[in-house]
């Protein structure tokens, strides 16, 4: 296990880059500095204090914002909303009330163009994976909030982007609810071989599903540790697994990332 800290980490082939990136609002520094990198089929898991930034720092990834000063690149190129290259799931589920569920899950295909028939056929191959099989004609409101949560992330899925950001997807479950919510993500990352940055504020969360965890300043944000987490190969059995001590480990060394004063993380 290793912590680097300071400026990027360099792949051959990045498939997210984030070079000295800033990001000020209306005189406010929100981002400064910040460097990143992400290489293909990695799951990396983004934690910092509340405000620091980390849903803005999705919003420039996903190209719903521009930065104010440095360089994003998603596969040698700047983020778009329409590129195709990302898919972005909010904290909300943002599931319209007057359309089924079937009908919410594939509307993200057919806003990128795809037939209706087409889309929802696509959306309703994956409810029994997704754990929603029987809801396809129900509406939002009739599901818990962990279906509405399974919904929105099968909507986001099926767009097949290379890269998937997940903002808190799970941070306003109940305990038993967001941990069956983690394994299905985790089974999902293995067998579809997304590339993954999770924001969350839940550092067993981070440890229990990412490779590497960026750990965020205050504001304004830079990454002041990047922690590798050291997880056994992939293989096709299922999502790999920490043995408790080693989990433990990695938390500590979050949370001492967390307390370090910024600047002296190690």
């Amino acid at each position: 296990m290793t912590v680097l800290t300071g400026s990027a980490i360099t792949t051959p082939d990045p498939r997210l880059l984030l070079r000295q990136v800033a990001k000020t609002y209306d005189g406010l520094d929100v981002l400064r500095g910040l460097d990143l990198t992400v290489a293909p089929g990695e799951f990396a898991a983004v934690i910092g204090p509340s405000g620091s930034g980390k849903s803005t720092l999705l919003n420039l990834v996903s190209g719903l914002d521009r930065p104010t000063s440095g360089e994003i690149v998603v596969d040698g190129e700047p983020p778009r909303t329409r590129s195709g290259r990302v898919a972005h799931m909010p904290q909300k589920d943002l599931l319209l009330p007057w359309r089924t569920v079937l009908a919410n899950t594939a509307l993200g295909l057919e806003a990128q163009g795809v037939r209706r028939t087409e889309a929802r056929r696509r959306a309703g191959a994956l409810f029994e994976t997704f754990g929603l099989d029987g809801f396809q004609h129900s509406y939002p409101a009739r599901l818990s909030g962990g279906m509405r949560q399974r919904a929105a992330l099968l909507r986001t899925v099926l767009l097949e982007s290379p890269l998937l950001l997940l903002d808190e997807p799970f941070g306003a479950l109940d305990s038993l609810t967001r941990t069956d919510l983690q394994r299905r993500l985790a089974h999902m990352w293995h067998t579809y071989r997304w590339t993954v940055v999770l924001v969350t504020h839940d550092i067993r969360e981070a440890v229990r599903l990412a490779d590497t965890i960026h750990v965020l300043s205050p504001r304004p944000a830079s990454v002041t540790s990047r922690i590798e987490v050291p997880r056994p190969a992939r293989t096709e059995g299922g999502p790999r697994a920490l043995d408790i001590v080693t989990a433990a480990e990695v938390e500590e060394r979050v949370l001492a990332a967390l307390a370090a004063p910024t600047g002296t993380a190690r």
